[in-house]
């Protein structure tokens, strides 16, 4: 199975696990599963292991919405 199959089925494991969650919870879960999928063909190409690659994404764009907030956070003090 190729990394990007291998990421989808990653992916939608994550999402019916969701379900599983706590109400308040589900959304994360599924936003996760989401996530997962983000960067499919970017970052799957050098990733043999379907989970290191959905992982991979996963922690990208974490990253990138922790330096958003970051950014919008020093905009808004005032120098």
């Amino acid at each position: 199975m190729s990394p990007r199959l291998g990421v989808k089925d990653v992916a939608d494991r994550w999402a019916r696990s969701a379900r599983a969650l706590r109400k308040e919870d589900q959304k994360y879960g599924k936003e996760l599963a989401d996530l997962a999928k983000e960067h499919s063909s970017e970052a799957f190409v050098a990733c043999n292991d379907p989970l290191e690659a959905a992982t991979f994404s996963v922690l990208v764009e974490i990253l990138k919405r922790q330096e958003r907030l970051n950014t919008e956070r020093n905009d808004d003090v005032d120098p």
